[in-house]
Order: structure tokens, then sequence, then C-alpha cells
């Protein structure tokens, strides 16, 4: 295209804000509004049609979202019906035998977190696998901050920043890139997310191991541990608990054997959720009781769900004007992808190259995440992905990753103070402390991983 149009320097300045906004870790949601209405505004010449481009936008982007927002508020409500009859506890406590060292205690606490997160997401992780490994973890010796380092990186870090099991993650940087499947995305972060996850925690390991070596940490434990034992269970809890981990795995071969993606993967584990959940109800409250709890159950997980993806819509329901199809379904059929053309523009006018685009895109990811909140940045860094691979021959989808990445590992909370209250509360660590042993354990993942993506974007 020869020239950009009002639309679209509209659309430049609301970015620009909107990251100025981020970068003051201010919420996004109020001037997301605004570019909305403001566009819909230049593009129609009428109030009435603004106001209404708002809520039809906000509408169009919960249709895209909807799909994750309940697979992730089954995984919460069957997480809550676990815990309710210590199914949960029981499921870990034979881990918690191998922990016999420090460095033992940080790999297995990670390993757990990883994998706890990857099923239940890290929020309700940080709680579960604190109050049943962190008592075990510290007895050991290993200090109370690099436990919560452990648990921070392994589980906001790794586990969410790649979700191949929940995939909400990739659902929404692939719709915002305007790619179809998830899967695309989840298949090029591999290389690019294996890179950051092995060079963070493995620097941080060697940073744990001097400290411990110069003795400039305490190795105390700084907080009070619970008596580190299980109740005895009944037949049904130890049932639940041997059951759970067996059908997940068997949930993954079936991904496997049938090359279940995206949708297919999601349905799977957010039906397998649903399932155990009722079987879990069944169980402790009786199948005359279980009308009522199970009401209860789905609610409180929609009550989170819906908690942590309202803005997330707002701010998608924004940058998904980029792309066409939803710019059409948003502002009618005469509508072009404001992003799209403006990668087109820039395609003719700039000699971008792929070195400072992956620079761009891993910088701008990570700015997307200093409000806290690592899915907020998700929509922009897709959007961006789309516009940046129509001006540079670059994968899309590994773009789309690597924003991904960067946007998660600061937002998800990592190396700001305001992400990691809910593990440094749990570990008993001041705030500020823990993203000082994280930081460059991250920047190191950051610059390892930015090399890798110049390689082989």
């Amino acid at each position: 295209m020869e020239s950009l149009g009002i639309l679209h320097y509209i659309y430049i300045i609301m970015v620009f804000v909107i990251i100025l906004t981020m970068a003051y870790r201010k919420d996004t949601v109020l001037p997301c509004i605004v570019g909305l209405f403001v566009i819909g505004l230049a593009s129609s010449g009428s109030v009435l049609t603004a106001v209404q481009v708002i809520f039809n936008a906000i509408i169009a982007a919960g249709k895209e979202f909807l799909g994750i927002i309940a697979i992730i508020s089954l995984v919460v409500a069957m997480s809550k019906a676990l815990g309710d009859i210590g199914a949960d506890k029981l499921m870990m406590s034979p881990i918690k035998k191998l922990m016999i060292n420090k460095n033992l205690a940080f790999w297995i606490l990670g390993f757990v977190m990883t994998t706890v997160s990857f099923i239940v997401w890290p929020s309700p992780a940080v709680a579960l696998v604190g109050a049943i490994m962190l008592p075990a973890a510290l007895k050991t010796g290993l200090p109370a901050v690099w436990a919560a380092s452990a648990m921070n990186l392994f589980g906001h870090g790794i586990a969410l920043s790649g979700d191949y099991f929940i995939q909400g993650a990739p659902e929404i940087t692939a719709k915002a890139a305007g790619l179809e499947n998830a899967s695309s995305i989840a298949s090029a972060s591999i290389p690019l997310w294996l890179t950051m996850s092995i060079v963070t925690v493995v620097t941080a390991f060697l940073m744990m191991r001097r400290d411990l070596k110069n003795s400039s940490v305490d190795i105390a434990a700084n907080i009070e541990t619970p008596a580190n034992t299980v109740a005895k269970a009944s037949p049904g809890t130890t049932f639940v608990a041997i059951a759970t981990p067996v059908v997940f795995l068997i949930d993954a071969f079936l991904m496997y054997k049938y090359k279940l993606r995206g949708g297919d993967a999601t349905a799977l584990v957010g039906g397998t959720a649903v399932i155990i959940m009722l079987l879990v109800t069944i169980i402790e409250h009786k199948f005359s009781n279980s009308f009522e709890k199970v009401t209860e159950y789905i609610r409180d997980g929609f009550i989170f769900g819906i908690k942590i993806f309202a803005p997330v819509i707002i701010i998608g329901a924004f940058f998904f004007l980029g792309s066409e199809g939803m710019a059409k379904e948003i502002l009618g059929p005469n509508a072009t992808g404001l992003l799209t053309d403006i990668g087109i523009y820039l395609s003719n006018q700039v000699p971008l190259s792929k070195f400072p685009v992956v620079i761009m895109q891993a910088f701008i990811g990570g700015i997307t995440g200093l409000d806290g909140s690592g899915f907020s940045g998700l929509p922009l860094v897709g959007s961006l992905a789309q516009t940046f691979s129509g001006a540079v021959a670059i994968s899309k989808e590994g773009l789309a990753a690597l924003g991904q990445i960067t946007a998660i590992w600061v937002g998800g909370g990592t190396i700001i103070p305001w992400g990691v209250i809910p593990v440094a509360a749990i570990c008993g660590v001041e705030p500020a402390e823990l993203v000082r042993k994280n930081l460059l354990p991250v920047l190191a993942g950051f610059v390892a991983t930015i090399i890798v993506a110049v390689v082989i974007l």
C-alpha cells in the first residue's frame, strides 16, 4: 500500500499509549477502551456506532477466548474438589521423600512445580506445592529464598511460558497472530522455550551453589513449617489420588497417538477435569449432596477464570483490530487489518531485517509484562508477529512464540516485585529479595533465547 490512513495513525498512537501505560505499571484496559471508541468514531463518523464498536469488539474477543476461559475454570474447579478431600496432598507425599539434600530439593521442588503448573496453572500450584513440598525442601537446608526462586522460575516461568497442556497462552497468541491453531505456536516455541528454561534454571542453580558456598544467605527457613505428615486417607481418596495423574497421563498419550492439538487437546483435558471433579464430589459428599457441591466448584472455578481473563478480553478486543478477519467482524465488511496494513507499508518504506525485528519483539514482549499480567501482552505480541512477518522474511509462529516467552517470563511473575508476591508470601521472603535472585538468571535466559531466535527464525 502507498500510504496509511487516519485509522492506521490512530491505531499506532494508541499502541504506543498502551505500551507507555504498561511501562508505568498501570492497567491497560482504559486506553484499550478509548482506542476502540476513537477508531470506531473515525471509521464511521458516528458516535452511536463508536459506542457499539466497543461492545461488539468485546463480544468478538470474548467468543475467541471462551474456550480458554472454560478450560482454566474447569481445571481450577477440579483442583478445588481434589483439595477438599486431601487427594492433592496424597499425590505429593511420596515425592517429598526424595528430598535428601539441598541440591535435590531445588530440582525436585522445581520439577514438581512445573508438572502441577502445567495441569492446574501456577497460581493454584503455588498454594498446593508450597503447603506440601516446601516444608520438606526447607528441612534439607535449602534457603527459603532459593526455594521461592525454584517455585517461581519453574512455575511462572517455564510452565506458564510454554503452557503445552492447557494451551491457554498459545491460543491467545495464535488468535492475535491470525493463526488458526495454537499448536503452531506451541511447536515453534519449543527450541526457544527450552533455551530460555535451561539457561535460566541452570544459572539460578549455579548462583544458589555459590551463595551456599560463600554462606551469603541464611540457610535456616524463616517461616514456620507445618507438620510434614499426611492424614490417613480413605479408600476413595486414595483411589482418586492414584487415578487422577494416571488419567492425565492417558490423556497425554491419546494426544500423541491421535495427534490431538489445539482445541481438540483442550477439549480432552477439560472434559477429563469435569469427570474427575464429578467423581471426587460423589466420593466426598455422596450422590444426594453432590448436586450443590458441583455447582459450587463450577462457580468458584469460573470466578477464577473470569477474574484472570476479564481484562485480557478487553485488551484483545483492541489488538484484534490488527487482523483483517476480526476487523471486519468489529468495524464492518469494508474494514482492513490495521496492523497488517502497517506491516505491508513498513516493508515497502523501511528496510527491516531479522535482527532488529527479533530484538523489538522480545523487548516489547518484556514491556507488556511490566503490568504483572503476562497474558495481557499476548494479543499485542501476536499482532506484532503478524505485522513483522509481513515486512521481513521471518517465521510468524516463531516470532509470536518469542514474544509470548518474554511477555510471560516478565509478566507471569519472575523479575518484577509486584508479580512474585504469591510465591514470596508462601515462602516467607521479601518480594524484592526474590526478584534480585531471579534477575540475572532470567536476563541470561533472555540473551540466549534472542541469540537462538536470530539463528533459527
